[in-house]
């Protein structure tokens, strides 16, 4: 049996390497153009609700669906009211957090939003990394492997884009649409997981999906930066092009 210290480690690691790379593919591009400050401290909060909402998941729902996987039609399924009612108070609880004073006074309502669904999704990629070993009794496969790295990277960025998406709206006056909707996002994100755990050909849909919706992030993530940022940013990026181009004819021409 291997410790459950160590299988806490491990998927405190493959977690926040999942963060990381979620933070470093979108929130740096825009880095010093948009409200860093309120960013962070909702990933305090996104590290908190990602906690509890991570362990009613895991008791309510992953572990009554693995024993029913294990054990066929001796166990009871979980209870899709369970589902509705936890994706249901976590889009809640994100509305709660993004219509904070300070996330509405500076529009940050999808750049904390992002920051917020890292958090959220690192906090429910470690509890499954853990189960999802523990169950295995640590024994190494490129099944785990695998299954361990998608649920690093995927979980807290697909988390991220709803929770995003969820702040666009609520920037756009559509506030408890933006909830109903990242509901139901939630629900289809969690039942896909779970299915993806034992069935790996599952990951390939849920990386798909969010390869599809990756293009819009930056249209959610721009809409939050004030307008004189966004003619500082297109001044410098302009300017990053023109250095570009300038020493690729230098280049030529040596």
């Amino acid at each position: 049996m291997v410790s459950e210290l160590l299988l806490f480690q491990v998927a405190t690691f493959s977690a926040l390497i999942g963060m990381t790379l979620g933070w470093r593919g979108v929130m740096t591009k825009y880095s010093g153009f948009y409200d860093l400050p309120t960013a962070w401290s909702q990933i305090f909060w996104g590290i908190i609700v990602g906690m509890f909402y991570a362990t009613w998941c895991d008791s309510e729902l992953f572990i009554p669906y693995l024993e029913f996987v294990n054990n066929g039609d001796g166990a009871q399924i979980p209870h899709p009211l369970t589902l509705l009612i936890l994706a249901l108070l976590l889009s809640v609880a994100v509305h709660m957090l993004l219509r904070r004073d300070r996330v509405r006074k500076g529009g940050s309502h999808p750049t904390s939003g992002w920051a917020l669904g890292l958090a959220i999704g690192g906090m429910t990629a470690m509890v499954l990394i853990f189960r999802y070993i523990f169950i295995a009794d640590g024994v190494i496969s490129a099944k785990m492997i695998l299954t361990v790295a998608a649920l690093a990277i995927l979980t807290p960025r697909c988390e991220a884009m709803i929770t995003a998406h969820q702040g666009f709206m609520m920037l756009n006056g559509r506030k408890w649409g933006a909830v109903l909707r990242s509901t139901a996002w939630r629900i289809a994100l969690l039942t896909t997981i779970y299915y993806s755990i034992f069935d790996p050909f599952g990951w390939i849909f849920i990386g798909s999906m969010m390869m599809i919706m990756d293009p819009k992030i930056e249209d959610w993530i721009w809409a939050s930066i004030p307008k004189p940022a966004r003619r500082r940013l297109r001044r410098i990026w302009a300017s990053n092009e023109r250095e570009k181009r300038s020493k690729h004819a230098l280049g030529e021409e040596e």
